[in-house]
């Protein structure tokens, strides 16, 4: 069966689309779904909790699906199921069918961010580090596109506009179900023995802790920032979001122009770069005397954090294109675990010691990530100079 590369790759960027919007409502929503079922503090820490857990279950389980069945099927289903459970939540009638939602919504935004980074990883052989940039970027308008939305339509019931936007994006997911994709490359079955020999693998598992500590950073500077500024440095609530929103700005930005500038600079070379923006990225936060600095100080994160996922994600692809599917699977349920636990670390010492230690606490982190990355640089170098003589 023949597919269009342009086409499918469209489909993919819909699909990290509606994981952008789908990952955010919950956040944008969660103090008018608070107020609606009146739960305090501990009863809404314990639903915002559900959408990990259903985004670490739907990590692990795409790549084998995809590697035995293909991309199309799991990929649309998956896209229902999060425009079901944003109606879900629109329209919740109990706390236990919302909760019941959101980790509906986490199990497929897992299933559509892996499926479709690992879609454009198969369908683009020596360019992936530039397309999965370019994928990154529909994460960041879905991201970004959601507060905003809601902040222009403040007037309007949030149920209204959720189940709006789920019926609106009807229209592209039906795109998803008229085009081709590629066949299954493991259409015999399922390839578990080599996933899980995947596990001993030192590259791949060097790259899963870096991306671990990339997603947690990641998640910390989303999840904390706020915190951070309205506490430790005064800058009023609405500023705070402000800036956290040029942190976003910057990553889309950055991922926009990365495929240029893949094709002069190496891709070992733009990770560290990336590093060394995030590096100063936060010592502008650290002592930024006004919200406008702090908003440069995120937006230069924003921009560091931007290159990692995308090119070592582009790496694992390279190492295992028969399984590219499953190997993304056993990556991301490394990754995803780094975020959970930074960020419970970062509560614990935001408890312990207060917020003004996040800028330290990110740079141990990335200091962290600097070593570990360049064991999984120099792996990957080592397996494909191996691989090409």
């Amino acid at each position: 069966m023949t597919y269009c590369k342009n086409l499918v790759f469209a489909a993919a960027c819909i699909g990290m689309l509606l994981f952008g919007i789908s990952l955010l409502s919950l956040g944008s929503l969660l103090p008018s779904i608070a107020a609606r079922f009146q739960l305090d503090g501990i009863a809404t820490g314990a639903l915002v909790s559900a959408l990990p857990f259903g985004l670490l279950g739907g990590s692990m389980v795409f790549g084998p699906l995809v590697d035995r069945f293909g991309y199309k099927l799991l990929l649309l289903l998956s896209a229902l199921a999060v425009i079901g459970g944003l109606e879900a939540i629109a329209f919740a009638p109990s706390v236990a069918v919302l909760r019941f939602a959101i980790v509906v919504i986490g199990f497929a935004g897992g299933i559509l961010n892996g499926g479709t980074n690992a879609l454009v990883a198969d369908i683009s052989a020596g360019d992936r580090g530039a397309k999965l940039s370019l994928l990154g970027v529909f994460f960041g308008v879905g991201a970004l596109g959601m507060p905003v939305l809601l902040g222009t339509l403040r007037g309007v019931e949030h149920a209204t506009v959720l189940s709006g936007i789920g019926a609106a994006l009807l229209l592209p997911v039906l795109y998803i179900g008229l085009i081709r994709f590629p066949l299954p490359k493991q259409a015999q079955g399922f390839p578990l023995a080599q996933g899980l020999g995947l596990v001993r693998d030192g590259a791949l598992l060097a790259i899963a802790l870096t991306l671990a500590l990339q997603s947690g950073i990641e998640g910390v500077v989303n999840n904390w920032s706020t915190t951070y500024l309205e506490g430790a440095r005064g800058i009023a609530p609405s500023a705070a979001l402000l800036a956290l929103s040029a942190y976003v700005a910057g990553m889309t930005v950055t991922r926009l122009v990365l495929a240029a500038v893949l094709r002069s600079v190496s891709s070992g070379r733009v990770i560290f770069m990336g590093i060394g923006c995030t590096a100063l990225g936060i010592a502008v936060v650290a002592n930024a005397p006004s919200a406008m600095a702090a908003g440069a100080g995120l937006a230069l994160m924003g921009a560091g954090l931007a290159a990692a996922f995308p090119l070592l994600m582009g790496y694992v692809a390279d190492l295992y294109p028969a399984i590219s599917g499953t190997a993304f699977s056993v990556v991301l349920a490394i990754a995803l675990p780094g975020n959970m636990l930074l960020n419970y670390l970062m509560g614990v010492l935001k408890d312990w010691a207060g917020a003004r230690y996040l800028p330290p606490y990110l740079g141990a982190c990335l200091a962290l990530q600097v070593v570990i990355a360049t064991v999984a640089v120099r792996a990957y170098q080592r397996r494909t100079s191996d691989a090409g003589r």
